[in-house]
């Protein structure tokens, strides 16, 4: 699962220590992973994501934390790669730095970059971080930070590399980018049709065949909207409005068409993007889609525009005894 800490109607703290206390019965209940967003608006309560994913991994034993996603763009890589490699040393090697450009454009002014160079400050950035991965003293120079000079970065991860993973909403290019860069590679699918995407994971994994430094095997993710209940229709109805809550304002900001629920129901339905049901039609939805991108982990937002605690943990908790077992059994 992964989270942005949406606020809803409690306060930014109070949806902290839930979010903190989602993670503790992910784990409890088998699943693998939990990414932690970075948003820098009053509808998100984490701005500062490798706060929240310390928190997590010093109450946790098992499971993965990670970023999701953090905006590399507008951060300083040498200060990220040092607060994920002290997390990664604390948890040892628990921790996932997924690396992306942000979905929203908050913070750039706040941080005093240009969007006319979103795709150079990027670009910069991430082989700046891979650079700092490959060795404790780097000598570097670009455009958007001072040059290093045989520059000694501590700490070093827990194992040989810090887990690096490259996000998209759909790209090509970033697909290949991810591919030659020899990175595992997580798509946000909050729309359409997810088997759509099956040319881009192939082309990822084309690319990935290719690279010269492939630092992990080639991993694909998947990241979209879930939500679970024990009733189908229960869990359409209940997830709907504070779908339709956030989608409103995503739309009313971009100028989308207006969302409603015959919209919300043919995503919801098979072969879309969106998750809702009871555990046995997730999971056979899940299998159905790794059929044709066989994908390797499948993360669920189900806390939109602030669901409730007690139904967000009821939702957590059947993913993980229910939908997974099911799930594993299916693909061995």
């Amino acid at each position: 699962m992964y989270t942005f800490g949406d606020v809803g109607d409690v306060s930014p703290g109070q949806r902290i220590r839930e979010v903190l206390e989602r993670v503790r019965l992910a784990e409890e209940v088998g699943l693998d992973y939990v990414g932690i967003g970075e948003h820098h608006r009053p509808d998100y309560a984490i701005s500062s994501p490798s706060t929240v994913i310390a928190a997590a991994l010093a109450q946790t034993s098992r499971i993965t934390v990670g970023s999701a996603v953090t905006v590399l763009s507008t951060e300083d890589p040498v200060r990220v790669y040092q607060q994920f490699t002290t997390m990664d040393l604390l948890s040892g090697g628990r921790v996932e730095l997924l690396a992306g450009r942000g979905s929203f454009i908050e913070s750039y002014p706040l941080f005093g970059a240009s969007l006319e160079d979103y795709d150079e400050l990027y670009d910069e950035k991430i082989q700046l971080l891979l650079r700092l991965d490959a060795t404790e003293r780097t000598t570097w120079q670009g455009r958007f930070r001072p040059a290093l000079d045989d520059a000694l970065v501590l700490p070093r991860p827990h194992g040989e590399h810090l887990r690096i993973a490259v996000a998209t909403g759909g790209n090509p290019q970033s697909s290949v980018r991810a591919g030659l860069l020899g990175l595992p590679i997580s798509y946000a699918i909050i729309g359409g049709q997810p088997a759509q995407f099956a040319p881009l994971v192939d082309l990822y994994r084309r690319a990935h065949a290719q690279s010269e430094h492939p630092h992990a095997p080639a991993f694909v993710s998947v990241a979209g909207m879930g939500f679970l209940a024990d009733d189908g229709k229960a869990a359409r109805d209940y997830f709907y409005p504070y779908w339709l809550e956030s989608m409103r304002r995503i739309s009313s900001e971009r100028g989308f068409p207006m969302p409603n629920r015959i919209s919300y129901e043919s995503q919801a339905a098979r072969g879309g993007a969106y998750f809702v049901g009871e555990p046995e039609q997730v999971a056979e939805r899940i299998v159905a889609l790794h059929g044709v991108l066989q994908h390797d982990r499948q993360a669920f937002q189900m806390d939109l525009s602030g669901v409730p605690q007690k139904e967000s943990l009821r939702s957590i908790e059947l993913l993980g005894t229910q939908v997974a077992p099911l799930v594993r059994d299916a693909l061995g």
